[in-house]
């Protein structure tokens, strides 16, 4: 692609703004991109940004900082790859309406890109070269404010001339997810009125530089329903259901706020195995919590969702409420063998940098039960540059005790020696064999027995047995930024409370076989 020049508009907006005239309120609704992009992913945490009290908010994880700093970066690979820019004055404490009113003056000036420009339309925008039904979602009264990476300059008639702009929408992920396509067709509507031609396929850029273009008409109804949906909640100040999905919320600074609400309510998103789609389901049949899930009558949820489902959501729902574990009826293997002690045992678990695709510590916690031991072995990489040093150190280790079992937890531990074994070219019988004596601790429990808790990570089942790591409230996340940290401070604080916290994790690996071990020699399947 051809590099071009950029003009560059620098901003600072609240992510979330509301106008409110004199005497009404929420008569006057500023609909903003990240309002939108909030709506589409959670309609309740677009509500509480709005209306939510924000003492109420978990204070903001470092690791939130830590995407917003590779987001940046990702955002400069895209212009020092496809563009060459600069940056003018523009009047200090400028508001985004003077903004907005000097990205339309580089517009109307052609110049061939613009760099965090604003686009602004209110319900006194119009256009006779657009049908009125393209301005349908004008009608309400309300302002919109999008916020595009670019808006690159292309031929065409537009009331600026012979040219017009169409967006560019840079983000983090790696797909071209749904919320983006709906972000950047947003903006497209917003320009299609600023211009009075609608810009037909613009585009999105994710990781490693990957171009997508959306088709704008396909798009459009969608958007439409999106912002119908968006300003009615708003107005009428219906507070949407709390819902709480691991994946989505644990970022969230509303988490610890909405999961309150919901144990309160004992509410059905807090046992596992129940989507979005299954509660609504159970809904209209008048299963709404966790008891009443326990207590429904079975052949009435059998008929709904199947029998192995059923059985499935109402034995985790029992388990809950009554605090106990639930032995799986069929299980293809024989845990109380494969468990059964050694008299050394290898607890193996890791801490990654995915944006470097490094594996930075490989942590392995000893047992001799004969000598009563437990002995923790950090092989960390101070450096990215050391991975292979660590690599061929763990496999000392573990190749010391050649026949202890080696336990983990899910499959990254798998995945990584696979991964290291093929980039430093470790002899493939010697991979198999290290494979070999892996026992994934999650697949035993998920094929063999319900437990009382809200998901099945190593922390809310070590958690439940009692174990507690020494940091109260730290995560896999945060190590993630300490790594950062450390590379960039030097600070060897940020390492000490690195192998603090994968000690703890093979040791909570440790607690949970131990348990299961004991469970399993307890129980006939």
């Amino acid at each position: 692609m051809a590099k071009v020049r950029i003009k560059n508009i620098t901003c600072s907006l609240s992510e979330r703004e509301i106008i409110i005239d004199t005497g009404t309120f929420l008569t006057k609704m500023l609909i903003t991109d990240s309002l939108l992009l909030d709506y589409k992913r959670c309609s309740r945490r677009a509500f509480l940004n709005i209306h939510g009290d924000p003492t109420q908010q978990d204070p903001e994880r470092d690791f939130l900082q830590k995407l917003r700093q590779e987001s940046k970066r990702h955002i400069a690979s895209v212009l020092d790859t496809f563009y060459s820019h600069y940056q003018p004055s523009y009047t200090s404490g400028a508001n985004w309406r003077e903004k907005a009113q000097l990205t339309e003056q580089l517009m109307q000036q052609g110049v061939d890109c613009i760099y965090q420009g604003i686009l602004w339309v209110d319900d006194s925008s119009s256009s006779k070269h657009l049908p009125d039904d393209f301005l349908h979602f004008l009608s309400s009264g309300d302002e919109y404010l999008g916020k595009p990476h670019l808006l690159i300059k292309q031929p065409g008639q537009s009331k600026f001339g012979d040219w017009s702009y169409y967006p560019v929408s840079i983000h983090l992920g790696r797909k071209a997810k749904p919320e983006y396509k709906l972000i950047v067709t947003f903006y497209a509507q917003l320009l299609a009125i600023i211009q009075e031609t609608l810009p037909p396929t613009p585009q999105l850029i994710v990781r490693p530089l990957k171009h997508f273009s959306v088709e704008v008409i396909q798009w459009l109804p969608k958007l439409q329903l999106v912002l119908d949906e968006c300003v009615t909640m708003l107005g009428t100040m219906q507070e949407p259901e709390v819902f709480i999905a691991r994946q989505r919320c644990h970022l969230c600074r509303w988490y610890g706020h909405c999961h309150a609400i919901a144990h309160s309510q004992q509410h059905l998103s807090l046992v596992p195995g129940v989507t979005p789609s299954r509660y609504r389901s159970l809904r209209d049949i008048g299963v709404i919590t966790t008891r009443s899930l326990a207590e429904a009558n079975f052949d009435t949820i059998e008929e709904l969702i199947g029998r192995g489902l059923a059985q499935k959501l109402q034995q985790q729902a029992r388990s809950l409420v009554h605090n106990h574990a639930i032995p799986r009826s069929q299980s293809q293997y024989n845990f109380s063998e494969i468990l059964s002690n050694e008299t050394v045992e290898l607890y193996f678990d890791i801490e990654a940098e995915p944006e470097r695709n490094l594996d930075y510590l490989l942590g392995v916690v000893v047992v001799n039960r004969l000598n009563q031991t437990q002995t923790f072995y950090p092989f960390l990489a101070e450096t990215p540059e050391e991975e292979g040093i660590i690599w061929e150190q763990f496999l000392e280790l573990v190749n010391t005790y050649h026949q202890a079992p080696i336990f983990h937890f899910s499959d990254y531990e798998k995945d990584t020696i696979k991964r290291l074994g093929n980039l430093y070219q470790t002899p493939d019988r010697n991979i198999q064999h290290l494979l070999s004596r892996l026992i994934d601790l999650h697949h035993c429990v998920i094929s063999s027995v319900i437990l009382p808790v809200e998901n099945y990570s190593l922390k809310s089942l070590a958690n439940w047995l009692g174990f507690h790591w020494r940091d109260v409230g730290v995560s896999g996340d945060q190590c993630v930024c300490w790594y950062d940290q450390w590379l960039t401070t030097g600070d060897r604080h940020y390492l000490t409370s690195i192998l603090r916290y994968n000690e703890d994790d093979c040791l909570a690996t440790l607690h949970l076989k131990n348990w299961l071990a004991e469970f399993f020699n307890n129980i006939e399947f």
